[in-house]
Parts: structure tokens; C-alpha cells; sequence
């Protein structure tokens, strides 16, 4: 079966994006596919290469990233979200006059056509956080 994610909640306010990437590692391992991660609202928090959570907690980004790496994923930010929020590519950062871009290497930024591509194209979107 082939899903699509969307994820809504920042690393740091609740459970979701947590929920979020163990969800995605088991239907990995289950032999599912996982056409997209979409990052909307305060989820796009989640690619801010900017995160340092403390040593006793866990690092979500490295662990997206990894993740990322190992299955291709796409790692979808809502640029509109994300530019109202400051997380921003390096041609964003330029392209608005900012002094410096934050997008988290693995991680790409799109417009919500990503997220209708990504229902038309999966058989289950599931959701966390909002």
C-alpha cells in the first residue's frame, strides 16, 4: 500500500512529529511505500536545520534526515508556512533579501499542489498533529 504523510506539529509541542516518524519507519519496514512527507503549519518547523534539542531528547531532524537517506524520501515544507515562520531555502533567503537559509539538507520546499499530488497519489494520507 502506498501512503502519504502530513505532518502539522512542530518537533517541540507535542507528540505528533515523533508519532509521525514512527509511523513512517514502521510501515517502511512493513514493505509499504511512503510517497511523501508534507510539512504543513508549525510542522515545517520539522526542517530547520537550526534544531538543537537537548542531549536527553530525541533529534528529530537527524532523524528525518536519516531516514531520508536511506529510503529517498520526500521530505516536502510548505513554502508558504515556512516563509511565514522564517524556515527558508537558500534561494528563498535571497530571492526575500534575508541574511541566511535554514531549510535542513534532505528536505525541499513546495507549494500545497505537492500535498493534492500526494492524496491523488497514494492510497492513504494520514495525518498528525493540527
Amino acid at each position: 500500500m502506498k501512503f502519504s504523510l502530513a505532518v502539522y506539529s512542530a518537533p517541540h509541542s507535542s507528540q505528533s512529529a515523533a508519532s509521525a516518524l514512527r509511523f513512517a519507519r514502521a510501515l517502511l519496514a512493513e514493505g509499504h511505500e511512503l510517497h511523501r512527507v508534507f510539512f504543513y503549519c508549525d510542522g515545517v518547523h520539522n526542517g530547520s536545520a537550526l534544531a538543537a534539542p537537548p542531549q536527553d531528547e530525541p533529534d528529530l531532524l537527524g532523524a528525518w534526515q536519516a531516514l531520508q537517506a536511506e529510503h529517498g524520501l520526500d521530505l516536502v515544507v510548505c513554502i508558504a508556512a515556512a516563509q511565514r515562520r522564517g524556515v527558508l531555502s537558500e534561494s528563498e533567503a535571497r530571492r526575500l533579501e534575508r541574511p541566511a537559509a535554514n531549510l535542513a539538507e534532505g528536505f525541499e520546499l513546495a507549494g500545497l499542489g505537492q500535498l493534492a499530488d500526494a492524496v491523488a497519489q497514494s492510497d492513504r494520507l494520514v495525518t498528525f498533529g493540527g
